[in-house]
């Protein structure tokens, strides 16, 4: 039985992570705007060092955000990677505060080794997440019959599933390229009623965007020995911005339903990420990322200017006690980081927010296998630039389960 154990695992968690991918995974107002809340490319690990991962290098982990470093993979490894989150979060204007509380399905990759050379990994990532509902009331102090509530809601995503392949041009440097497949719906909606006028005529508009597109992630590392002990890692990533393949259409829901179909332009902006990572020893590693986005200069629903630019920067930090692991706490790795961001939500002409993060977290080993649960806990406080928009407070959970065996280890009978 015991050899099925961990079959079993990989398959659960394909269905928690699948399953997961249908729910609301937000209740950000601020996913009223645009695509909603992006997500950064990154397990478990790389979220509990700040984010950290065009540098990192790491045999026994899948590191998605740089394709390059698919080459890093032990050459008799099968790895299976796959993440959930849970968040809480606390959303005030200064005077009325709201709690809410989501889980989320963060990825769900494989990686292995085709070649001394080469090396592929596939997986299902989310690109954005759209989840949230507000009421403004619009009160007629001369006539209260003539009042009304106003709410906008929104619901839906994007996700990608990618293939990639790494490919090692020369002892210290390697390429590569991801492409996905990106798909998804986000419908935003807008209803007035009258609750105090049961005569006037309710109003109701729904706008669904369905996206059927690609996506394009190139990647370079170069590495650099320093004696036995010390190594750096310098890492680079683009993604290509292009227009979005979409079907748009708006729902007005009056006396009776209407439907239209519009034809809108929407973009995906360019990404460029550099980071840089030291390792000493293979015990400790600290690293350095930013990434660079120009969604300032992409159509969004046919309006130029929709957004701002998008920039993040990352610091972090992984330090693993003992190589040999004569006790447990000595082979867990603890993992620590923080980040600043400028999100790319644009409210009245304006930047709408600034974010702040620190992370920490833990890779655990399990007993007698090469596998490891990574757990991550993140702050991430999202600053309003105005006092008419909310402020956020969130503490995320993220707890990957990493599946790395032997699959193509040939067992020798004597």
């Amino acid at each position: 039985m015991i050899k099925y154990r961990q079959p079993l695992g990989v398959f659960l968690l394909v269905l928690l992570s699948v399953s997961a991918v249908a729910q609301n995974n937000t209740n950000s107002p601020y996913t009223r705007y645009g695509y909603g809340q992006l997500a950064d490319p990154g397990s478990a690990n790389s979220r509990a060092m700040g984010g950290i991962a065009y540098g990192l290098r790491d045999a026994y982990q899948v590191n998605f955000a740089n394709p390059a470093a698919y080459t890093a993979v032990d050459s008799l490894t099968f790895i299976f990677d796959g993440g959930i989150g849970l968040q809480n979060t606390n959303f005030s204007d200064g005077v009325v505060k709201k709690n809410a509380k989501n889980s989320s399905f963060d990825y769900i990759t494989m990686e292995f080794r085709l070649a001394k050379w080469a090396a592929m990994s596939v997986g299902l990532i989310p690109f954005s997440n759209v989840g949230y509902t507000m009421t403004s009331i619009q009160e007629d102090p001369d006539n209260v019959a003539n009042s009304s509530a106003v709410t906008y809601s929104g619901l839906g995503g994007l996700h990608q599933i990618y293939g990639g392949l790494g490919v090692k041009i020369i002892k210290n440097l390697s390429l590569g390229v991801n492409v996905s497949y990106l798909w998804g719906d986000v419908t935003h909606a807008r209803a007035q009623t009258y609750p105090n006028n049961s005569s006037t005529t309710s109003y109701q508009e729904n706008l669904t965007s369905s996206v059927h597109s690609y996506k394009l992630d190139f990647g370079a590392q170069y590495t650099q020995h320093f004696g036995k002990k010390h190594q750096a890692t310098l890492g680079v990533v683009f993604s290509p911005g292009h227009d979005l393949n979409n079907n748009s259409q708006i729902q007005t829901i009056v006396t009776s339903s209407s439907v239209r179909d519009t034809v809108s332009t929407m973009g995906m902006s360019n990404t460029l990420g550099a980071g840089v990572a030291y390792t000493y020893d293979n015990r400790l590693t600290v690293g350095a990322d930013v990434m660079l986005q120009n969604w300032d200069r992409v159509t969004f629903m046919n309006k130029k200017n929709a957004f701002s630019s998008r920039t993040k920067i990352s610091l972090g930090a992984e330090f693993l006690p003992s190589m040999t692991g004569r006790n447990y706490l000595s082979a867990v790795k603890y993992r620590v980081g923080l980040y600043y961001s400028l999100p790319y939500y644009k409210i009245d002409g304006i930047r709408a927010a600034k974010e702040y993060g620190v992370s920490a977290g833990f890779g655990l080993p399990l007993s007698q296998t090469r596998s490891n649960v990574n757990i991550s806990a993140q702050y991430v406080r999202v600053q309003a630039s105005d006092s008419r928009f909310l402020t956020e407070n969130t503490f995320r959970i993220c707890v990957g389960v990493t599946f790395n065996e032997r699959w193509f280890w040939k067992r020798k009978v004597q």
